[in-house]
């Protein structure tokens, strides 16, 4: 189906008369800044009603309904946008990412997210210093988005001596995709001072041989204290890091965002970009606390918490985006995947207690990690809701989930009334009796929807670790929302490549899509498993609406409804409407924030010229 081409008129006394322009302003209406008619606009109001037109001024919606309606709000200088039957709907809201790790994933050496044998990663690592020879020895090299699971299931996983064999005398460390491992070198262990003597955090574990020597793997906390060896970027560089977060955000539709884990100096470059002009999102920022610290002392942690926050929230949400920072992050376990097999579970894992060719898995002794135990959490979540702090807790164990929702429970029994929003992320194992929980304690499920799809890492390693009872309710979304429960969508950007409707496509149909480059071939095109999935209305829902409840921004974002921010976002294809193995093909062609297009590609380009031009530079 062709589009016709966008129609734009400013209109003036010289250029066109009232007589001249459809619809023209009539008597009883302001006129509006803008007018985006003609279209199918999605509202994901009480009833998800499907509307026509729209009208935006100062930057928030003033009319929603017919294009016979939105005619008396068309004055003079009004802009009109002919959407010519594209669908607007509300800005994305992705309620879970790291932008931070994102932006500087982009300037990293990049494993892509592939699976590969250790062969293929020695050879891409070993390209990568080639490229790189006018860094001297004692630099660093980062690597990044390494499929670990993946490669275990090809060829096993990979260790000090894996990256030893490279040509370089540099420390390496290599990140794994879901950031809960670092792969380091000899050397690199050197740099950080770690050996068969060094103690494991408390919330982590250096991997060690049968003599106790670190073999070079880290994991969790662990891994967080090699990547802090590194050293961090300057202020110039992470400004521009964070420049790359944003504009592969608003290319995406995002237009409100959750960074999980954050800190003073995401804090700083998002507040410098919000002084600059330059923030084209708005920015919610959680505080991660440290569970050896809480557990020593809670209260300071909490303050200390709070101190920070003070430091660069900005209050209650305007039309212009700005900074927010009022959310607290709990690392409740690690990953259920393995090999790391460290998310917190009710049961044990399965270990093979046969072989590679005649395996039997029978129970082993491993339960995962706990990193939180209740007491310590309660008391920390009790005091963290006092001081106006939300909880977002990590949970993908169904321990984890178990007891985060216990936690929350005490604290609903010790101030009721409240009105904290705790929400619960991954949540990739529930226990079925706890489906409901979600509901009857007001707890988000922040879940994301891309890990419903087949891959190398569940389908050939996870599922056998897990056992089929566990696996068969692997990823509940569904589950949770049939028990009534909220269910939010965050994309966990750059744990997966920032794709949101791959992301939505498969929260629709528990499966990939192999034309789309992001997802997995043919071997990997089938359901997940059986677990139910959400409606289109649901995911859409999840990735504004709710994700908006999660943040306390619903009563400014999340819906297109009257005197709410005019945070929009025009498709390329109806997402209610094309075949289902067509929704993960989907693109944004215009992004709009608090009413001024900060992303635009044809036929839209040029709406706001002077927002564009300005963007364009900030971005480059």
């Amino acid at each position: 189906m062709k589009f016709s081409r966008l129609f734009i008129a400013v209109a003036s006394t010289t250029a066109f008369s009232c007589m001249a322009l459809v619809g023209c302003q009539t008597q009883g209406s302001t006129p509006a800044d803008r007018v985006m008619r003609n279209g199918y606009v999605y509202t994901v109001d009480g009833k998800n009603s499907v509307q026509q037109a729209i009208a935006v001024t100062g930057g928030k919606i003033v009319y929603v309904g017919s294009d016979e309606g939105v005619a008396s709000y068309i004055g003079t200088q009004t802009q009109l946008i002919d959407l010519a039957g594209r669908m607007l709907m509300p800005g994305f809201v992705d309620a879970h990412m790291h932008p931070g790790d994102g932006g500087r994933a982009m300037t990293l050496c990049d494993l892509k997210y592939q699976t590969m044998t250790r062969k293929v990663f020695q050879e891409t690592i070993q390209a990568c210093l080639d490229a790189d020879k006018g860094k001297g020895p004692d630099v660093w090299l980062e690597v990044g988005s390494w499929d670990r699971m993946g490669m275990t299931g090809l060829d096993g996983d990979p260790d000090k001596s894996t990256l030893d064999a490279l040509k370089t005398n540099r420390p390496i460390q290599v990140r794994s995709t879901d950031f809960h491992t670092v792969l380091t070198n000899s050397r690199g262990l050197a740099v950080a001072g770690i050996n068969k003597h060094t103690a494991n955090p408390g919330d982590g574990k250096y991997v060690r041989d049968s003599a106790g020597n670190p073999t070079g793997i880290c994991e969790d906390g662990a891994a967080d204290a090699m990547a802090a060896v590194v050293p961090p970027a300057s202020d110039a560089e992470k400004l521009n890091q964070t420049r790359a977060a944003l504009d592969a955000m608003r290319q995406q539709g995002i237009t409100s965002f959750f960074d999980a884990l954050s800190g003073p100096e995401n804090g700083k470059a998002f507040t410098t970009l919000q002084q600059s002009g330059e923030l084209t999102a708005r920015a919610l920022l959680a505080i991660k606390l440290d569970p050896a610290a809480a557990a020593a002392d809670p209260a300071k942690t909490i303050a200390e918490a709070k101190a920070l926050a003070n430091t660069y929230d900005q209050g209650e949400a305007k039309v212009a985006p700005g900074v927010s920072m009022r959310h607290v992050k709990l690392f409740m376990d690690g990953i259920i995947n393995a090999p790391a097999d460290t998310g917190a579970m009710l049961t044990p894992y399965l270990r093979n207690a046969g072989t590679d060719t005649a395996p039997k898995w029978t129970p082993g002794k491993n339960a995962g990690e706990l990193y939180f135990p209740p007491q310590v959490l309660n008391p920390l979540l009790l005091q963290a809701v006092q001081a106006g702090l939300d909880p977002h807790l990590h949970a993908t164990g169904d321990r984890a989930v178990r007891d985060s929702l216990n936690g929350i429970e005490y604290v609903r029994q010790q101030l009721p009334g409240n009105g904290f929003r705790p929400a619960i992320t991954h949540a990739e194992s529930v226990d079925p009796a706890d489906y409901a929980r979600f509901k009857a304690l007001d707890v988000t499920a922040n879940m994301s929807f891309q890990w419903a799809q087949q891959a190398p890492s569940t389908v050939d390693g996870t599922s056998d670790h897990l056992g089929p009872a566990r696996f068969a309710r692997m990823e509940p979304s569904g589950s949770i929302s049939r028990a009534g429960g909220r269910v939010a969508y965050g994309s966990d950007w750059p744990v997966d490549p920032l794709d949101e409707f791959l992301a939505l496509k498969i929260g629709v149909t528990r499966s990939g899509d192999p034309l789309n480059p992001h997802s997995y071939g043919p071997k990997y095109a089938g359901r997940l498993n059986a677990d139910p999935a959400l409606s289109r209305t649901d995911v859409l829902r999840a990735i504004t609406m709710n994700a908006a409840e999660q943040l306390k921004l619903d009563a400014v974002v999340g819906s297109v409804e009257v005197g709410k921010f005019a945070d929009l976002i025009v498709l390329d294809k109806n997402f209610m409407q094309v075949p289902e193995d067509e929704l993960g093909r989907n693109e944004v062609l215009l992004t709009m924030v608090g009413g001024k297009v900060v992303w635009a590609k044809a036929p839209f380009v040029g709406p706001d010229p002077k927002a564009l031009s300005q963007i364009s530079r900030t971005a480059q």
